[in-house]
């Protein structure tokens, strides 16, 4: 089901800290963003991200964009 403002985009951020064993904590000190923000993400509520800040998670959690994100029918 979409969201409540119509996007399908669905994060997979807790699945991907939970097979690292990382907390959102120890990822937002080294992306460089606080926590609220990656909890934002995290918890399906962003409106957007900027791409230096996907690609720095991706960096730190060594995955792809594809792999962060997916989009539901």
């Amino acid at each position: 089901m979409p969201a409540e403002d119509g996007h399908r985009i669905v994060c997979h951020l807790d699945e991907i800290l939970a097979a690292r064993d990382m907390t959102l904590a120890a990822l937002a000190e080294q992306v460089g963003v606080s926590v609220v923000n990656l909890s934002v993400l995290k918890n399906q509520r962003a409106k957007a991200i900027r791409f230096s800040t996907l690609t720095a998670v991706c960096d730190v959690l060594k995955c792809s964009p594809g792999d962060l994100l997916s989009i539901e029918p």
